[in-house]
């Protein structure tokens, strides 16, 4: 798992406004329980009860960043940045993943996978009106997921296939910035101005946020 990028780039995978998203939901339990020692399978049960398409556009974005890290300018990822710079200059010093949107997502039970597995797909952010539990939000900036939040009222009429590109990011954790201007980049073309929030983090997690994930963190402190 990579440090965070200067710059972030994320494609929607699942967009749910379900009041609240539980973390049974997020990956069920049940026939997945023989799989916990397996992450790369265990993912493949992401969201699939709740949005059977998550994985493979999960997948596919993740192939896109694969590509970045070796070197590559993919044409996918040049051409949606170019809606917001220069493309060819900004993929070299933007990450790009995945994203959840759900109105209330985490209530339930403690389990981690419930982060892991959307980090293990490619996953780099969330994006909320709030979070049902600390746990939950807890694990993904543990996983290295950004626990974004906007403002309730704020509409979230996105869909599956756009982005939000988050200039910056890097520089606004180190900072202790907690409200982000973040542009969504629909596949019309289109642009729209969001405002993020990245609230109550602590030193630790910030640095968390920072090496990529936990794991990382207690790495380059050994």
């Amino acid at each position: 798992m990579q440090p965070l990028a200067e710059n972030l780039l994320v494609e929607l995978a699942a967009v749910l406004h379900d009041p609240v998203t539980t973390t049974d939901e997020l990956i069920p339990s049940g026939e997945t329980s023989s799989y916990r020692s397996n992450p790369l399978r265990l993912a493949e049960f992401t969201l699939s009860r709740r949005e059977p398409a998550y994985v493979g556009r999960a997948k596919a974005v993740a192939e896109i960043e694969a590509e970045r890290l070796g070197g590559d300018a993919p044409e996918k990822l040049t051409a949606i940045l170019d809606k917001v710079g220069d493309g060819s200059a900004l993929v070299k010093t933007t990450q790009f993943g995945s994203c959840v949107f759900a109105n209330k997502p985490g209530d339930g039970s403690a389990r981690e996978q419930a982060a892991s597995c959307q980090k293990v797909l490619g996953g780099f952010a969330n994006i909320c009106y709030e979070y049902a539990t600390k746990r939950y939000r807890s694990n993904c900036i543990n996983w290295g997921i950004l626990p974004f939040t906007i403002d309730q009222g704020t509409p979230f009429d996105y869909q599956p296939g756009d982005c939000v590109f988050v200039p910056g990011i890097r520089a606004a954790i180190e900072n202790g910035a907690e409200d982000i201007p973040a542009q969504v980049i629909c596949r019309d073309g289109s642009t729209h101005d969001l405002l993020l929030h990245v609230r109550g983090l602590t030193q630790d997690e910030k640095e968390i946020i920072l090496d990529g994930c936990l794991m990382n963190y207690y790495a380059a402190r050994m």
